[in-house]
Order: structure tokens, then sequence, then C-alpha cells
């Protein structure tokens, strides 16, 4: 039972699948790949990469679709590379640009430094138009240590948004409870987390299919076309384009349906924690 799904207008033992598209701006194949999926396939949400050089880009392809902001702090590719909007030197690498891994993100950042970033990075999107209805964190990195999630939280609750956060399992893993700390606060996130490294959406959805869980579960997807760029950017592009056809699959709705499961948004979790008197920032 889910006391999420009530709260979004739905019966306690509904199953609701939130399917959202990472890594919009990080090149024009995935903005090609993420808003073919939001648009005539079948993801419900996308997050937009603001650092990146195709980020710009997207902002003009935007037409009111349901994007957040994929909070970003590091560029895992070692030839294509991207770093801070603001002047944070404890968030470079040797190259210039954000560190590669997590490991090094963790070693050297300054806490005061990665409040700044996250909040410029949605103070852009919102100033190049985006009605941004939540956050995520890439490659997880905001999740986990505690002075991070610390400031990923705080983002949330400035900019009152809902946030992707990984199942209760991983608690132990991590070390510290960040579900009941977010509900602490007031910040909305979904019951259930299916993801997997390396794992195809076809993969996930096959899973998800075979054994739907009551309340809201959230699968993330990293669609994009098939070019000589997404192929010279990054080793998994093949998992990308896989990723584009499947969710562009037309028999994909069909078996959503037949299973009972509805689709939604992350617009749908930031309306539900947002209340009457309570207005989203804006910027000056």
């Amino acid at each position: 039972m889910s006391e999420l799904t009530e709260r979004l207008g739905y019966g306690p033992d509904d199953r609701l699948l939130i399917i959202n598209a990472d890594d919009l701006g990080m090149c024009h194949a995935a903005n090609v790949g993420v808003f073919d999926a939001l648009t005539v396939g079948h993801a419900t949400s996308a997050t937009l990469m603001v650092p990146c050089p195709w980020a710009r880009e997207a902002s003009a392809r935007y037409a009111g679709e349901d994007i957040g902001v994929h909070l970003t702090l590091n560029a895992e590719f070692e030839q294509y590379r991207w770093g801070p909007t603001t002047h944070s030197p404890t968030l470079l690498d040797g190259d210039g640009g954000f560190p590669g891994t997590v490991e090094d993100l963790f070693e050297h950042a300054d806490v005061g430094e990665v409040r700044r970033e996250l909040a410029a990075q949605i103070e852009r999107a919102i100033l190049w138009g985006f009605d941004v209805t939540h956050l995520d964190t890439h490659m997880g990195a905001l999740q986990l240590r505690p002075e991070l999630f610390d400031a990923y939280i705080e983002a949330a609750v400035i900019f009152d948004l809902p946030i992707r956060l990984s199942g209760a399992s991983s608690e132990a893993v991590v070390g510290f409870p960040f579900r009941s700390l977010a509900t602490d606060e007031g910040v909305l996130f979904p019951d259930h987390l299916l993801h997997e490294p390396g794992a195809s959406t076809r993969r996930l959805l096959d899973a998800y299919l075979a054994d739907p869980r009551p309340g809201v579960t959230e699968i993330l997807a990293h669609p994009a076309i098939d070019t000589d760029e997404l192929r010279a950017i990054t080793p998994d592009a093949e998992r990308r384009i896989d990723d584009h056809r499947d969710l562009t699959d037309p028999d994909l709705g069909e078996r959503l349906d037949e299973a009972g499961i509805r689709l939604i948004g992350y617009r749908a979790l930031r309306d539900a924690q947002r209340t009457p008197d309570r207005t989203p920032p804006t910027v000056s």
C-alpha cells in the first residue's frame, strides 16, 4: 500500500509508473532521443543536464514537457567534458571540467560550492523557460554522502520540488536514512526506483511488468538516436540507442494497459507537494 498514490488521487493499491529520460542536453543525439521518447514514445518525464554543451539547444526544443533538472557534478567521459556554471574551483579536476568519478568529487568538493552550483543549475533552467518539475542527481552523487545529500534536500526545499531517491533497501549500504530525512522536509519522491547499471530499458520494464508493486515506481532510461557523435562520446551508445527504440515501441503502451499500469510524470508529484499558499521561486 502507498500513501503517495492516495495523495496523488489514486487508490492505495494502484500501480503508477514514471518513466524518466535522463541526460537531456548531454549531446544532440540525446536531445533528439529524449524528446522523441516524450512526444511519440512512452517516457513521462525527463531531466536536463544544465552544464552540458547541448543544454541550450534542448531549451529551444522545449514545449512544456515534464522536465526537471539532472543536477550534475561529474563529467564521466574521457574526451567529452563539461564543468561548473559557477566559479567553483573544488568542483574541477585536472582537465578543467567536473571530476570524472564520484570518488574524486567526494574527495575535493566544498559543500558551499556544491550548494551554489545546484542553485545555479536550477535557476538557469528556469531562466531558459523550463517549468521545472523535479530534481535528480547525475551518477547518484548527491545521495551517497550525508553532506551532499543535505545540499540536495536544501535545493528541493528552496525550489519546492520532488526528487529521485533510491529504494529503502539501499539506505543500509549508503549509511544514513535519506528517505526519512526527505520526508521530514516535506519532499516527495517515488516509492520505488527500478535501476540496474548497464541494464536496458526493456529489461527493466520486463522485470517491472512481471511483478508490478503497488505505489509509484520510477524507471530511468537514457534514450538517444544513433549518430557518429554519440558513438564517439560514450562506450554505452548501443544501450542508449536501444533505450530510444524501447521507449518508442508502440507495443509498450498495450503491455502497460493490459497490466493495469497508469503512467504519470513528476509534475503530478510536484503539484501534490506544493500547497495553495506557497508559490515557486522566480529568478530575478
